[in-house]
């Protein structure tokens, strides 16, 4: 069974940085397009970022852009997301998909795998 396995969510005072990372098992995750979504209590799963398989395009929701990076090292089979000047606002879980198609999409239904998330919680 594929898994995605997210990690690096802690908590962070505003204004802080974190970096999450994820990896996958029994998945070559370097052959997908892979995204970050987050979902706080009682809200949907949003869309974060996105990346295309080969690192060469990358897609941001505007409440992030300018603020998270994604990345990837197809060498190590990871997928990053670099967080910085974080607000209390991006206090949610976060998880990590990928897309068999390579469509580098903010939509959830277009991810076929999904890990089980890493919290983070930023403070006033």
């Amino acid at each position: 069974q594929v898994q995605l396995v997210e990690s690096g969510g802690g908590l962070v005072q505003a204004g802080g940085s974190l970096r999450l990372s994820c990896t996958a098992s029994k998945l070559t995750i370097r052959s997908y397009a892979s995204g970050w979504f987050r979902q706080a209590p009682g809200k949907e799963r949003d869309f974060v970022a996105a990346i295309s398989w080969m690192g060469d395009d990358t897609y941001y929701s505007d409440s992030v852009k300018d603020r998270f990076t994604i990345s990837r090292d197809n060498a190590k089979n990871m997928v990053y997301l670099q967080m910085n000047n974080l607000k209390p606002e991006d206090t949610a879980v976060y998880y990590c998909a990928a897309d068999e198609l390579n469509r580098v999409s903010g939509t959830t239904r277009e991810y076929d795998y999904w890990g089980q998330g890493t919290q983070v919680t930023v403070s006033s």
